[in-house]
């Protein structure tokens, strides 16, 4: 059930079709009908944040460039030639409204790191005491992974407990979620409201790629698990829509609906190792041990057989079955170096080796999420 009387911070999330023309050009008449809904909603006492995509489409449009290129190096670089454009577009229209906004350009490594991650935490804090609309894009021009996925619906679901945003909009080129391909099939049937992102609702999302954005509907509904996991509703409505943020808030039937409200299934400190940070090596168990961490208890270093790759203290890794399956992923207590010196021995040996023991286990049970927690 669609219920937004407490929703209280939301993020928007533009996608690239959502700024465009028929000709791909950044569409300040378009941009000015969503910065007029944001200022309403501000109006409500809603705080908005906006992640957006578009920056690259801007340095097409601003060198005059007749196609978008596909080279990696040109698209970094009209990255940061468009997102000064873009910036500008934004600064202009908010004005019209009596608001300010501020640019946040960030990739995946300012999640992974902890400390930034709290630093990135305060200043937007420090923006909403401001009253000023964060705008949030990836960095395409240093981010190779993210321009190659040019997934800002993942960056939207990321920003949720940084934000504490109570709903994340996907504003798209599409009305919502089908239970069969539109484009396809002319008899395929909206899905208004989904509580729960089951394996026959995720077989819907089919390819819908535009050749203006890079990410489809797959991606939007693994956007929808990230925030619904933490307890955030997520919508997805049509950019087409005039009054789609206020009629999605005012409860008419509009896009396809995410109950986060359903329960919250991850803790912060699960959800940050679950999609915030990146697995930096791999601890290979036997046996007995898998099966003890199914059952939620510690990693041992008796359990342990090897060490893949390099790492730090407080690094998180994967954790695989001598048949090479994915049991858990965690943050460990020991750095690569160490848990391969004390790997097959009991705790009560730890500190022989390494002549100290700061903790008994290699990974705390705590600092755990299961493979069944991260499929939900």
């Amino acid at each position: 059930m669609r219920d937004f009387s407490n929703t209280k911070r939301m993020i928007i999330k533009f996608g690239s079709s959502s700024l465009c023309d028929d000709h791909d050009r950044i569409d300040p008449e378009r941009i000015l009908n969503f910065i007029r809904q944001i200022a309403m909603l501000h109006r409500r006492g809603i705080q908005v944040t906006v992640v957006s995509s578009g920056a690259i489409n801007a340095g097409v449009q601003e060198l005059k460039l007749r196609r978008r290129p596909n080279k990696l190096s040109q698209k970094q670089a009209l990255a940061a030639i468009g997102q000064a454009s873009l910036m500008k577009t934004y600064e202009n229209l908010f004005r019209l409204f009596h608001l300010q906004c501020a640019q946040i350009l960030l990739n995946h490594d300012d999640f992974d790191d902890r400390k930034r991650l709290l630093n990135l935490y305060n200043a937007l804090q420090a923006m909403f005491d401001y009253n000023v609309i964060p705008i949030i894009n990836e960095n395409d021009t240093l981010a190779v992974d993210e321009i190659k996925v040019g997934d800002n619906d993942t960056l939207a679901s990321l920003m949720v407990p940084v934000a504490n945003a109570d709903l994340v909009i996907l504003v798209s080129d599409v009305d919502g979620l089908y239970n069969q391909n539109p484009h396809e099939n002319p008899n395929a049937k909206l899905i208004h409201d989904i509580d729960e992102i089951t394996p026959a609702v995720a077989a819907m999302a089919g390819d819908t790629d535009t050749n203006v954005g890079t990410g489809g509907m797959v991606t939007k509904l693994r956007a929808a698990k990230i925030c619904n996991e933490f307890g955030c509703d997520m919508a997805i409505i049509n950019a087409d829509a005039e009054n789609g943020f206020l009629d999605l808030m005012d409860g008419k039937p509009i896009g396809t609906f995410f109950n986060g409200k359903s329960g919250r299934t991850l803790s912060a400190r699960q959800h940050w190792i679950l999609y915030r940070s990146r697995p930096r090596g791999r601890i290979v168990i036997d046996d007995g041990c898998a099966k003890a961490i199914r059952r939620h208890k510690s990693l041992l270093p008796s359990g342990v057989v090897s060490v893949e790759g390099y790492f730090s203290m407080s690094a998180v890794v994967d954790v695989i079955d001598i048949q090479d399956r994915l049991i858990a992923r965690g943050i460990v207590n020991y750095n690569s170096e160490e848990i391969n010196k004390i790997k097959g021995l009991k705790t009560n040996e730890i500190e022989s080796v390494l002549h100290y023991k700061d903790y008994d286990e290699v990974i705390h049970a705590n600092n755990m999420v299961l493979k069944k927690e991260m499929q939900g």
